[in-house]
């Protein structure tokens, strides 16, 4: 089979479409990969901020068709299976542990399944569970019209909260307004903490969702009230500037709060959970799940290259 494979760490150029053995099955389901989904996670391992041994097949989140499964897993070959925690899915085939699968429902198809697990789960667990919005709440979600920013923005409005958004351009605008933001601003041309206070009058937010990092991190303390809380959850423009604790007591008794994905899945019943709450709210219309690009997957030099400069809008697929 062909995988991308990364032997040394660096840039996107690392990324090499290469021949290598079929994975061995040991105690894994061994899936033929149907889509597999582009994220920030996949250019931290790559670049070395998240530390990895290689060489490695980067990749965690896909979709596809169960060639073989171990007797008791639970699944059997030819269902159709997405996970959002396989590593090693830039290949043809992957083996993923049973306890990180489930199930794609009639009717999902399977670029959807893949797009939705990764970023899905993440933006389900920042709404739901980490600072859990309600009626009323403020909140305010950074790179609105990325895979995570369109999913966050889609599941605050269903649990009531009103939500502020920010993009870096007009296109992207309008696309966090299509999701359902109350207000997008475009940062490249409008300081965005003056812009919410304008609207919404001085530190008004109950939340904020920071996945770009250092550009943004600041501006947004300044935005929250008392006991309000940052969620600093990915880092796009570089990790954030360190904060003494000191600084949080004179802002209000501030809460900041540096979650991951895989501490808010940790068995397969909160898989699931999410999952048919994911899928769900897909099949019933309430949740677009958009895809921006579909590239082969032997283009994951191209694919990096894009998120990183900030040129992608909604879920970038990779194609085997």
């Amino acid at each position: 089979m062909n995988a991308v494979v990364v032997t040394e760490l660096g840039g996107p150029e690392v990324l090499t479409w290469t021949e290598i053995e079929d994975p061995v099955a040991d105690d894994g389901v061994i899936v033929e990969v149907a889509a597999a989904g582009l994220n920030f996670i996949d250019t931290y391992q790559r670049s070395g901020l998240y530390p990895i041994r290689v060489p490695f097949i980067p990749g965690l989140e896909g979709s596809g068709t169960v060639v073989s499964a171990p007797a008791g897993s639970g699944f059997s070959a030819g269902d159709r299976v997405a996970w959002a925690d396989g590593q090693g899915s830039y290949a043809e085939r992957v083996s993923v542990h049973p306890s990180k699968l489930t199930r794609i429902p009639e009717g999902v198809e399977f670029d959807t399944a893949a797009a939705v697990m990764l970023q899905g789960m993440t933006a389900h667990y920042l709404a739901m569970d980490t600072f859990p919005l309600q009626p009323g709440h403020r909140c305010l979600v950074h790179a609105g019209a990325g895979g995570v920013g369109l999913l966050l923005i889609q599941i605050a409005k269903l649990a009531g909260a009103d939500v502020y958004a920010t993009v870096g351009s007009t296109d992207k605008a309008d696309l966090a307004r299509s999701a359902g933001a109350d207000l997008v601003i475009d940062y490249t041309t409008t300081d965005f903490a003056a812009a919410i206070t304008e609207a919404a009058g001085s530190r008004p937010l109950d939340v904020v969702y920071d996945g770009v990092g250092r550009a943004t991190f600041q501006a947004g303390l300044g935005l929250l009230k008392r006991r309000g809380m940052m969620v600093t959850f990915g880092n796009a423009s570089g990790p954030p500037d360190p904060v003494p604790p000191l600084t949080l007591m004179q802002n209000g008794s501030l809460y900041v709060t540096r979650p991951t994905m895989f501490d808010y899945v940790t068995n397969r019943t909160e898989l699931d959970a999410r999952a048919r709450d994911l899928f769900g709210w897909v099949s019933d219309g309430r949740l677009d799940v958009r895809v921006g690009t579909r590239l082969p997957m032997r283009d994951a030099e191209q694919a990096h290259r894009m998120l990183e400069g900030r040129s992608t809008t909604g879920k970038v697929l990779l194609i085997p």
